[in-house]
């Protein structure tokens, strides 16, 4: 069998709606919890504009998870307290990952099993950091540039950041045509220059990097399966 990482999407309308969800992010735990084959799995916000501000956005909110196959995946993230939050939600959307590659932790955890096999078509990349207290102003100064940097990007097919805890812990997730043109936005630019500063002055408490192959996907966002932008290129 093959792990299978789904990382679900939701968005709320109303104040009601979204009130819920975000009490859910302590009264899902159980149920997440208690999920049949259910492996590793966190419970995320998002940030305001795509995501990468530490203001909150109170409309969406996402839950990741790991599975033993890509069957089990898609049947679990329809039952249970994925539907109930399906059923609340006015949009959601699923992607389902297999992992290539991963270095670092989560939680002191290493949650995703690479396949070590090579991804010639469409990848993911899923950054996420405990960043330190102390250097809090420096990493989010940072960010604008880099999420404009990313939002210009032609070849990104859905971007988004999210986190468990706001301004503390942060975690980027993308969807990118090939790996060439991933690499090409990583090294160059503020991202790039980003990237040496946390090398360099050392801003992350616990980091984890990793890189998937997009299996399939379920449902929309804004009104599309942000896939089909990969099938259209």
């Amino acid at each position: 069998m093959t792990q299978t990482v789904s990382l679900s999407f939701f968005r709320f309308a109303g104040p009601l709606a979204r009130a819920w969800a975000l009490t859910m992010m302590g009264g899902a735990r159980l149920p997440l919890a208690r999920t049949a084959d259910i492996g590793f799995w966190k419970l995320c916000g998002s940030g305001t504009g795509e995501g990468f501000t530490p203001v909150p956005n109170t409309a969406v909110y996402a839950i990741l998870a790991t599975w033993p196959d890509a069957q089990t995946a898609r049947a679990r993230t329809q039952s249970g307290i994925f539907a109930t939050y399906q059923k609340r939600a006015t949009e959601d959307w699923t992607v389902f990952l297999q992992t290539q590659s991963a270095r670092g932790a989560w939680s002191g955890q290493s949650p995703f099993v690479p396949t070590n096999t090579q991804i010639g078509g469409p990848l993911a990349a899923l950054t996420r950091a405990t960043i330190k207290p102390s250097i809090l102003t420096r990493f989010w100064r940072r960010v604008p540039n880099i999420s404009e940097m990313i939002g210009k990007d032609p070849n990104v097919a859905f971007k988004i950041g999210i986190g468990e805890v706001p301004m503390l812990h942060q975690v980027t997730f993308s969807i990118w045509p090939s790996e060439k043109a991933m690499a090409s936005f990583a090294r160059t630019g503020p991202h790039a220059d980003a990237i040496r500063a946390v090398r360099d002055e050392g801003w992350f408490r616990e980091e984890l990097y990793a890189r998937f192959a997009v299996h399939s996907d379920r449902g929309t966002w804004n009104g599309i399966s942000p896939l089909a932008k990969l099938e259209a290129a």
